[in-house]
């Protein structure tokens, strides 16, 4: 096992390390080890207020402290930076990032790029010439709507500190939103199922310019982009641009591209590809 790689996951927006469960089923399966991380405020560490368990009270919600209030990015980093140096001891490491999670990774690379011997972004945010902010203003990104699900935001975020949805909701509009934003592949159960895995609260700091990648750090790390080729929260023309952009920025390290079809949540859910692909790269 010493020469195998442990697969290092980070988990996306509101999400924790419970959601790869299935996933590392699989790849202990397949003979390969993972550790699962939970950024700072996430998994035991997260708040669920009284008022967010039925019957729900939002206005008590709206003004509950959560214990996610005032991580940054750079705590996010610090978090897995920790996994990765325990990891090390083992063996290669693979940082694996989904979602939200791709922005904690770059960092990480940026500030620690030698602890990682290959970074694997799964439908990740990779920074390169705009903050995250900036791609949501571009074309790319012109047929996401969130307006279906503005109503479930809980509360002021700059007097809360953070962020809070309320997924527990029972309007219609709402989980359809979500569900069609997320995971419209997905049968219902399965949907509110890993709804119901979500927590309330996630942290407001997404990085600044200076958190993008790196050429000289990030950029000497081996890197795998997984396009998910029907997620519609972040999708395929986005997923390509950053592809794009972190290529002319190392083209003497481009990204290894492959595709999985599916959802924004669905390769967490049947995840048995998605581990074959990353065996596969552990063992080249």
């Amino acid at each position: 096992m010493q020469n195998l790689p442990t697969f290092v996951l980070v988990h996306g927006s509101f999400a924790n390390s419970f959601s790869f469960a299935p996933l590392q089923a699989e790849l202990a399966l397949l003979g390969h080890r993972s550790a699962a991380v939970d950024l700072p405020g996430h998994g035991f560490e997260a708040t669920f207020p009284a008022a967010y368990q039925t019957p729900q009270d939002l206005d008590a919600l709206a003004a509950e402290p959560g214990s996610i209030k005032g991580v940054t990015l750079a705590d996010n980093a610090a978090r897995v930076i920790e996994v990765l140096e325990r990891a090390g001891r083992n063996g290669p490491t693979v940082l694996v990032a989904h979602s939200r999670g791709g922005i904690t990774a770059t960092a990480v690379a940026n500030a620690r790029p030698e602890l990682i011997d290959r970074i694997v972004y799964v439908s990740a945010w990779c920074p390169v010439d705009l903050d995250v902010g900036g791609y949501y203003a571009q074309p790319e990104m012109a047929d996401v709507d969130t307006s279906g699900f503005a109503g479930t935001l809980v509360g002021n975020p700059a007097e809360l500190g953070l962020l809070r949805t309320n997924f527990r909701t029972a309007d219609p509009l709402a989980l359809a939103a979500f569900k069609e934003a997320f995971a419209a592949d997905l049968t219902d159960d399965e949907f509110r199922t890993f709804l119901n895995s979500f927590q309330p609260d996630e942290n407001l700091d997404a990085g600044t310019s200076a958190d993008r990648a790196q050429a000289a750090t990030w950029g000497r790390v081996p890197r795998t982009y997984v396009r998910l080729a029907a997620d519609a929260s972040v999708p395929t023309a986005v997923q390509d641009r950053m592809i794009r952009e972190a290529d002319a920025l190392t083209p003497g390290n481009p990204f290894d591209v492959r595709t999985l079809q599916g959802s924004h949540l669905h390769w967490l859910v049947h995840p048995k590809p998605a581990a074959e692909l990353l065996a596969a790269l552990a063992d080249r």
